[in-house]
């Protein structure tokens, strides 16, 4: 049996480390006990950036704001989908995370976050959105793990009122709002709608082969 090894920790501003783990040729990103996201289970994210290319239906030169670059399955499904007059900001709260993708995990970020049409920005993505005025055709929160904050308190302010009137401020006319979440929350979608969104619920499996666990992608319009 392959045995796990641990490859690096990365800290994380106001909350637990995180720590990257290898066996064999699978990687994954680990919180004390709780596997937070790993190469094996990639489909819900890649579905994350896809389902949310088709809902923009080709629009021209859309921006894009992708908050928290993870394994970087979501902003490569986007670069597949996205023409050359697209522009994707990448905004990612542990610098760790980043030194995983360009380092350890160099392979599977692709090159990626050196595609002309990707911004990276280390810092929070709720900064980012505060700032930002009807600027965003998708926004697109993969943060945590949902709106069930576990990874660090302060993500939990993303997904209450006042965040979600943040993200409406910040998208441009019939823009959306893409959540992703590992376990559906009738809670938050209520909010959503609370919020003056109309909400999409889909479900996805965790992999790419349409097996695994089911997460769910909130599309909110």
């Amino acid at each position: 049996m392959i045995q796990r090894e641990l490859v690096g920790i990365a800290e994380v501003p106001g909350g637990a480390p995180l720590r990257l783990f290898r066996r064999g040729a699978d990687h994954m990103i680990v919180l004390d006990r709780n596997e937070l996201m790993s190469t094996r289970m990639s489909g819900s994210e890649e579905a994350l950036g896809t389902m949310t290319c088709e809902r923009l239906g080709g629009r021209p030169s859309p921006r894009l704001l992708v908050g928290g670059y993870g394994m970087g399955f979501t902003l490569r499904a986007l670069l597949g989908r996205l023409g050359e007059d697209a522009e994707i900001l990448v905004a990612e709260l542990v610098p760790g995370i980043i030194d995983w993708a360009r380092g350890p995990m160099a392979a599977l970020t692709a090159g990626c976050l050196d595609d002309p049409r990707v911004t990276l920005e280390i810092g929070d993505v709720g900064a980012v959105i505060r700032r930002a005025k009807r600027r965003y055709d998708a926004i697109l929160l993969d943060v945590d793990n949902g709106p069930d904050g576990l990874t660090r308190e302060a993500n939990d302010s993303l997904y209450h009122a006042r965040g979600l009137d943040d993200a409406r401020a910040a998208l441009a006319p019939n823009g959306v709002l893409a959540i992703w979440s590992a376990a559906p929350d009738p809670a938050f979608a209520r909010r959503l709608a609370r919020a003056g969104f109309a909400v999409e619920e889909v479900k996805v499996r965790a992999r790419s082969n349409g097996k695994g666990a089911t997460h769910v992608i909130w599309f909110a319009r």
